[in-house]
């Protein structure tokens, strides 16, 4: 049997009329007519009594649309919930905590104003961890910086990664023009784990260039590495997109697109991957958010 013949017959047995199913069905009555027959035809007995007017129900059919009716209903049902489930369904991202805590805080307002059904779920982790969530399948998508994508991942680039100094106000270190990285290495540093993008790249420059550095403190949340430069413990290095505006009443803040690259970063996704709605409407929202 199939569906279309059964909600042929399921509509004909709630109007007593083939000719009126056919219509509400939008489908032409001998198509209609041929449903009904092959349905007859495969069960072996008839469904309609045509003598009378309007049309009556057989035993056979009536215990057919017994059994039926609730079926397509739930197939209906069903459906709905599936299209529902499409529109608004959660989406899974993962990203660094710098990004996390700064970056997205404008990008998930914006997406819960647009979206306000479908959940979002952040989970925070390195790049190698970000990485292995998208290709397990426990995250929809990732933010990341474009030089750790392999050819497993599609990238969309959605805003540079640029890295600055930050320096308590009055540091001598302000008052020159900063052309290396010894003049920083001179002073002790204040810097995120050793697994974070950030201290990973400066310490490869550092090391290519045969430069040693004091670490004077270690922290896993660069909102507190400021305070703490601040206070005069050290000197940081971190991205631009990091330092509020209330930073610069405690903080001297200096570029350092001379000294480390300048990457792109950018949303990650498994290649081949078909994402939801959802989560290529968090993407949509994550290009006009960043671009504004």
């Amino acid at each position: 049997m199939e569906l279309k013949e059964l909600r042929t017959f399921t509509t004909a047995a709630r109007l007593r009329s083939i000719s009126k199913a056919a219509e509400q069905l939008e489908i032409g009555q001998p198509t209609a007519t041929t449903h009904i027959k092959k349905l007859e035809e495969e069960i072996g007995a008839l469904l309609f009594d045509r003598v009378k007017r309007p049309i009556q129900l057989t035993l056979a059919g009536a215990t057919l649309a017994r059994l039926a009716t609730p079926l397509l209903d739930g197939i209906q049902d069903l459906a709905a919930q599936t299209a529902a489930e499409e529109e608004d369904g959660p989406v899974s991202v993962a990203g660094i905590h710098v990004v996390i805590s700064h970056l997205l805080l404008p990008v998930v307002a914006s997406f819960h104003a647009q979206f306000p059904r479908s959940p979002l779920r952040i989970r925070p982790g390195h790049t190698r961890d970000i990485l292995r969530m998208i290709t397990d399948g426990e995250v929809d998508l990732g933010i990341a910086v474009h030089h750790s994508v392999n050819d497993e991942f599609d990238f969309v680039p959605m805003f540079p990664y640029e890295r600055v100094l930050m320096a308590p106000l009055g540091h001598p270190i302000l008052q020159e023009e900063i052309t290396s990285l010894e003049q920083i290495a001179r002073w002790p540093l204040v810097l995120m784990g050793p697994q974070t993008l950030t201290r990973t790249v400066l310490e490869e420059e550092l090391r290519r260039k045969g430069i040693a550095y004091d670490l004077a403190l270690e922290l896993d949340d660069l909102d507190m590495i400021k305070r703490y430069v601040a206070t005069g413990i050290g000197l940081s290095i971190g991205p631009r997109f990091a330092i509020d505006a209330d930073d610069y009443k405690s903080l001297g803040v200096y570029s350092l697109v001379n000294l480390l690259p300048v990457e792109q970063a950018g949303i990650l996704t498994l290649r081949g991957k078909s994402l939801s709605k959802p989560a290529r409407n968090f993407i949509e929202v994550t290009r006009e958010t960043l671009r504004r």
